[in-house]
């Protein structure tokens, strides 16, 4: 039986752990990452329910009233298309939108009271 060889002391094989040493303090890095990471969720999200419903790129796009590179864009990557076309495709697939604003990580504490986080429903 073949050994596996060990990893040598101090080598980062988790991407999010090389990420964090990468950007180090950059702000402006960090939220090019996380601004990518919510691209790349919503992109996921539209392919999962498009493949759930068991339809094509071609006839979302049809229900939707926009063209199937269209909807091969978005199954790739979101890159902050308008809320409204979410909408459409949400509608399309019995579905609807919902946003949250939720506190980052990174947020510093506050001095006032914090209150509930709103939630934003709808399809447009």
């Amino acid at each position: 039986m073949a050994k596996t060889p060990n990893k040598p002391a101090g080598r980062i094989t988790d991407a999010g752990a090389i990420l964090d040493r990468m950007m180090g303090d950059d702000d402006g890095m960090r939220r090019l990452v996380e601004d990518a990471r919510g691209n790349s969720k919503v992109a996921q999200l539209i392919y999962d329910v498009r493949a759930k419903a068991k339809l094509t790129q071609k006839q979302l796009a049809d229900l939707v009233g926009t063209t199937q590179s269209v909807i091969a864009r978005l199954d790739a990557d979101y890159e902050g298309h308008s809320l409204a076309l979410l909408g459409r495709i949400a509608a399309a697939l019995e579905r609807r939108v919902e946003i949250r604003f939720v506190r980052t990580p990174s947020a510093k504490a506050s001095s006032h009271t914090l209150r509930p986080e709103p939630t934003m429903a709808g399809t447009h």
